[in-house]
């Protein structure tokens, strides 16, 4: 599972960092707050005290200290470079059609995050793809596919067979 933070929606990612279970990853997004590089330590100190997985979002400063990055599907086309450059990171991108998915596998994306699985509140959430088409985009893809976009703990469970190695969200982790 990978909690995906937003600054709008969960202010305080550390609490909910604080909760996840060792194993789990963490999608830290700055979106170029003032104090990115305090929250990215702070997300960092708390990954290696619990044995999370720390992905910093589209920020390669930033990642320094992480695991590595996640890429929004514009900035695609730079996973080579930063896979040349920091050859141990994961690298992650975001996808939102079967193409862009086929895209992320050719640049040797580690995961896909694809989106808009169910209705979402994210801004950038286009129209949902739904479980059925997930599983057949999951089942084809060459890369691990992680369902993001309106997936919450109830509606989760229909992603059981799909295909996908797991979940990203941001609500359903909200206290």
């Amino acid at each position: 599972m990978l909690f995906v933070t937003d600054p709008q929606r969960t202010p305080d990612p550390s609490i909910i960092a604080e909760r996840l279970p060792r194993g789990a990853g963490i999608v830290f997004r700055a979106f170029g707050a003032p104090d990115a590089l305090e929250q990215a330590r702070r997300m960092a100190g708390i990954a290696r005290r619990r044995g999370l997985v720390l992905l910093i979002g589209a920020d390669e400063r930033l990642a320094a200290g992480a695991g590595g990055i996640h890429l929004p599907e514009r900035l695609a086309h730079t996973l080579p470079r930063l896979k040349a450059r920091h050859p141990h990171w994961i690298v992650t991108v975001a996808a939102h059609s079967p193409a862009a998915v086929r895209r992320a596998a050719r640049l040797e994306a580690d995961a896909v995050l694809l989106s808009a699985i169910f209705e979402s509140r994210s801004p950038s959430a286009v129209r949902p793809i739904g479980p059925v088409r997930l599983a057949a985009i999951a089942r084809a893809a060459p890369v691990p596919i992680y369902a993001l976009g309106g997936v919450d703990m109830k509606n989760a469970r229909r992603l059981g067979a799909s295909g996908v190695v797991g979940i990203a969200a941001v609500d359903a982790f909200k206290t």
